[in-house]
């Protein structure tokens, strides 16, 4: 599988488990996503998503979008889409 750096993790909200990222590239509903560094490393699928609090099935690249995660988040994390 190859990896295409999608965005950078902002801020991470702990209660909600929601990662804010700003978009480098267009991201969609359903997409396998990579989280690595600063202590994280993990894949999930995009299943949640938000810009400015309304759920939405596309984000644009130049936007902040929240992202419901399965695993804590840092600031300065990157994110990878995979495709196959």
């Amino acid at each position: 599988m190859s990896e295409e750096l999608i965005g950078t993790v902002s801020h991470y909200f702990a209660k909600p488990q929601v990662g804010v990222v700003a978009l480098t590239a267009d991201i969609k509903m359903g997409e396998m996503l990579h989280f690595s560094g600063h202590g994280v490393d993990f894949r999930q699928a995009v299943t949640s998503m938000q810009v400015d609090h309304v759920p939405v099935e596309t984000a644009s690249s130049g936007t902040a979008v929240a992202l419901k995660v399965e695993q804590r988040v840092r600031e300065g994390t990157q994110v990878f889409r995979m495709t196959p």
